[in-house]
This record gives structure tokens, sequence and C-alpha cells, in this order.
């Protein structure tokens, strides 16, 4: 069987595959504890798992810039996670503690962390879309050389302000890359029912932008895809549309049982897990050995109880707090500046 070839990807250091690996076991576990603890009826309303999807958003992350701008949709965990957010103010999130980086007012569907650069975390479907437009004009108004990351899912390209979006992100050329996370279904329903176009990165040339598809089960192809995308908005030549063909091996939420799809389907699916294929990179690379590996395993296991373990001992949000961070507070604004 012939090796991989991976590109920009190749030339990435051992501490950067060693991290990569890392994050992803982190997501994994982490969203696997979520689900246990939505269970338990610790975490309540709308909680939507990232397990299946986590090479998308570590490949994203390992290409970008810390003060890059990320803006996404509800299924977020995964990636305030890998912008480095802590997992205790996450999880304490998900419970609704005051603790949690939106102060136990967000949930699972409004992640932020404002100053990682994280924007949400929004539940509108595509909703984001324009916002992210918005920061990458922005960049380019102020040429601070930060690039916007937009992630969505391919339910939301068949939503107006995708196109309207995009259309005029090709006409300023912002520094941006909208992320589709196809994950094949839009809640329950297969994207060849909802969509005349089922290939998302064919719909950039209505904007002409670039338009790339890349395996989004394989951290370090969505790695150069996305690193090439960033150099060019970094370098003034505008967006670029990139499909990360991924698939979730839970329900749309912890409510979907995920009758739509059939047990091969899903198995034939976890053949293709992220996760073991970048340690066996890892290994191959000799970037770590076995044992430093399920040294990190064994760790990520006690960080994400430890941030179970938080998040119970936190307290619950003040009734006060509910009149709070309401609006912008126009003289704190400036004081920040």
């Amino acid at each position: 069987m012939a090796k991989p070839s991976y590109g920009l990807a190749e030339k990435l250091d051992k501490p950067t595959l060693v991290n990569m690996y890392r994050q992803l076991v982190l997501l994994r576990r982490f969203e696997e504890r979520c689900a246990q603890q939505y269970a338990l009826q610790k975490i309540a309303g709308f909680c939507h798992l990232y397990i299946g999807q986590e090479a998308v958003a570590v490949g994203v992350e390992a290409a970008i810039k810390p003060d890059d701008i990320v803006i996404t949709a509800y299924r977020d965990h995964g990636q305030i996670l890998t912008r480095g957010t802590p997992p205790g103010p996450v999880m304490a999130e998900l419970f609704g503690k005051v603790t949690g980086v939106a102060k136990g007012k967000g949930g699972s569907m409004h992640l932020y962390d404002i100053p990682r650069n994280f924007y949400g975390g929004w539940g509108i479907v595509g909703g984001q879309i324009p916002l992210a437009l918005g920061t990458a004009y922005a960049s380019k108004f102020r040429g601070d050389g930060k690039v916007t990351i937009c992630y969505f899912g391919e339910a939301a390209v068949n939503q107006g302000a995708f196109h309207e979006a995009l259309n005029m992100a090709a006409i300023w050329k912002v520094p941006a890359v909208f992320i589709c996370e196809n994950n094949r279904y839009g809640m329950g329903t297969p994207i060849e029912v909802s969509s005349a176009v089922v290939d998302v990165y064919k719909r950039a040339c209505a904007y002409d932008i670039p338009g790339v598809a890349a395996d989004g089960m394989d951290t370090l192809a969505m790695y150069d895809a996305v690193k090439q995308a960033v150099d060019r908005a970094r370098a003034g030549e505008g967006p670029t549309l990139l499909e990360a063909r991924t698939y979730r091996y839970r329900g749309h939420s912890m409510s979907d049982p995920a009758v739509y799809r059939t047990r091969n389907e899903v198995d034939s699916e976890r053949a293709n897990d992220p996760i073991p294929k970048m340690r066996a990179w890892v290994l191959a690379k000799k970037a770590a050995k076995e044992a430093e590996l399920d040294a990190i395993d064994e760790a990520i296991e006690k960080e994400v109880e430890e941030s179970i373990q938080f998040s119970e001992e936190s307290p619950w949000p003040d009734p006060s707090e509910l009149y709070e961070d309401v609006y912008v507070d126009p003289i704190r604004r400036v004081e920040m500046k």
C-alpha cells in the first residue's frame, strides 16, 4: 500500500505532530464524556457532538495563527478546544455554570473565547457566514494580517446568507477561508436529497474563487489544504471555499437516534477514524514512541475528568446575571481599546 503524500504537512516538525495527536484525543474524550454527562442530566438543552469530525478542527488550527479569527456553527466544542481554551470552562459552560466561557448563558451551542479570537458558536444555520465576512473585511480594512476561518455545515450552503456573503467576500477579496464541514447529513437529510450540487466545493465557481475538496477524516490532509488557503488569503489573494468531507459518528444531536443511517454505513466510516491514522503517522515519523502516546492518552483522560469535577463544583450564575452582557457597554469598549 502506497504511503500518503501530504504536501505542506510533510514539513511539520515532531512536536507539532504530537500536539495534533494530543488534540485529536482531547476532542474525542471530551465529547465522549459530554455524551455521558448529558445522559446523567448534568448537561441540558441541545448538545451536538463532534465525534468523527476531529481531524477538521485540528488540521485547521495547526494551519493558522493564534491571532487569526475563528467563527463557527453550533457543533462548536471541537473548535474552541483546539483554540487552546481549557476543557474546564468549556465543560462548565455546558453545565450552565458561571465559570463557563459564556458565564453559563450560552451552553453547548454558543461557546465564546474572545481573548483567543474564538467568536462562537452560532445557532442559526448559516447565520455566522455573514459575520465572518464582517470580521474578514475589518481585517482587510485595518491591515492587521489576520485571516478569518468560518466553519459551517453542508446544509448551510442552501441558505441565502451563504451566497450573499461569499459573493461579497469575493468582490472585496477579504482574507477568509470558508470551510464547509460536509458530514453528509443535514440533521437526518442526506445532501443528495437537499442539494442539486452535492460537491460543495464546486459552488466556488459562482464567485470566481478557488474551490477545494479535502479529506476531512485526515488531519494532515486538512492541514495541507487549509495552509494553502490561509497563505493565499494572507497574501491578499482573497477567500477560498474549502469542503472538508467528513462524517459524524453520532446523531445530529443527543436527541437524534440516527435511524436514517445503517449500521454498516457507520461501521465502514469508523474504519476511517482520524485518530488511529494520526497515531500511525506519528509513530512512522518517529515523532513519539508508543509509550509516550499512551501517556498522552492517560493524561487527557485525567484532564477531562478534572473538567467534569470543576464543573460540578462551580456555582450557578446569580439571577442578576440575566441582565448583564445583553448590550455592548460603549464606555467599557473604549477603555478596553
